[in-house]
């Protein structure tokens, strides 16, 4: 295999996976890893098959080794990935993973049962939990935010949708006071955590009243914060997982012209949900409509596609349609 810099796999793997995947795993880098990435993708000729191959299995073996120090520390992963590949490859493994990886803090308590960590932190100041909940599963969080008060909950999805980083002798602190009460184990950390997106995960895994009593809260504090929040909570994509009498509904309301924009750089998924649940000559059109559409500014994909998902929440709003959430247990009828 040429040799080949961290960049460099970087752009065979996305190359490799395809524009589709490697666009989702773009959400979640910073605008200059991206602008990296971009520019190394762009000189990336051709990939030979072998090196493709090669990449993947480095990627995969990282991937499994990170897994496993997640799961049970380095000794874990070691004997594991020993039994799997031998000593030398899993020592060859584990060094290079050492020099990426630091370990996400508090994974202790990500092993632990949600409701025994809130009885732990439920006392502790609102800023503390929200830290906390920040680095937990967001199934941990949500059901650990349904239980407090709700003046706390709104407090505490505020900070967690506001938090940016967080110094490594604070956080060292409170992790090791957790660590300390519920006598496991930790690993030193000093990742960013929190964001719009993570309360936006957490809040789509609490139960519906909680979400409303939270976000109704923000709106009249924050009402900026509360429209971000709200503009991520239910995204184009997830058309696919309304039923067909909701997308019926919801493509009444909206203008062919936006809808031919939303669609314009949809998945095939959510582009065949939309031409199931229209009629033949109706969907010919709108195909039509997109294909000699020309280019068109990503912003304006963008927008017209938020315009729908704004008339989806409407709907939502009104009782006229159901979006499907978890950390519910509805039955509907």
């Amino acid at each position: 295999m040429v040799e080949m810099n961290g960049k460099q796999k970087a752009a065979v793997l996305l190359v490799s996976l395809g524009p589709e995947l490697s666009a989702q795993i773009y959400r979640h880098l910073r605008d200059e890893e991206i602008e990296v990435l971009t520019r190394e993708i762009a000189n990336t000729a051709s990939i030979r098959a072998g090196v493709r191959d090669e990449v993947f299995n480095e990627f995969y073996e990282m991937y499994l080794a990170r897994e496993y120090v997640e799961q049970g520390g380095i000794d874990y992963a070691r004997e594991l990935l020993e039994k799997a590949l031998g000593a030398a490859r899993a020592e060859a493994i584990l060094s290079r993973l050492a020099s990426t990886m630091k370990a996400r803090p508090f994974s202790f308590a990500r092993k632990t049962d949600p409701n025994q960590l809130l009885n732990f932190i439920q006392n502790e100041h609102p800023q503390t939990i929200a830290l906390i909940l920040a680095y937990l599963n967001p199934e941990q969080a949500g059901m650990i935010l349904s239980a407090l008060p709700p003046e706390i909950q709104v407090d505490v999805a505020k900070r967690v949708a506001t938090l940016d980083r967080t110094t490594p002798e604070i956080l060292k602190e409170i992790e090791q006071t957790l660590e300390n009460r519920l006598s496991a184990f930790a690993i030193e950390d000093y990742t960013m955590a929190g964001g719009i997106d993570a309360a936006v995960e957490i809040l789509s895994l609490v139960d519906r009243t909680t979400e409303k009593t939270i976000l109704d809260a923000l709106e009249e504090e924050d009402p900026e914060l509360a429209e971000a929040i709200l503009k991520r909570m239910f995204v184009f994509e997830d058309i696919i997982t309304l039923d067909d009498r909701a997308i019926q509904k919801v493509l009444r309301e909206i203008d062919t012209r936006d809808l031919a924009l939303a669609l314009k750089t949809a998945s095939e998924d959510v582009a065949n949900r939309i031409y199931k649940n229209m009629s033949k000559r109706a969907a010919d059109m709108l195909k039509e409509d997109i294909e000699f559409m020309g280019p068109v500014r990503l912003r304006d994909i963008e927008e017209a596609q938020q315009k729908i998902v704004a008339s989806i929440r409407r709907l939502e709003e009104a009782g006229e349609i159901v979006i499907a959430r978890g950390g519910e247990d509805e039955v509907i009828v």
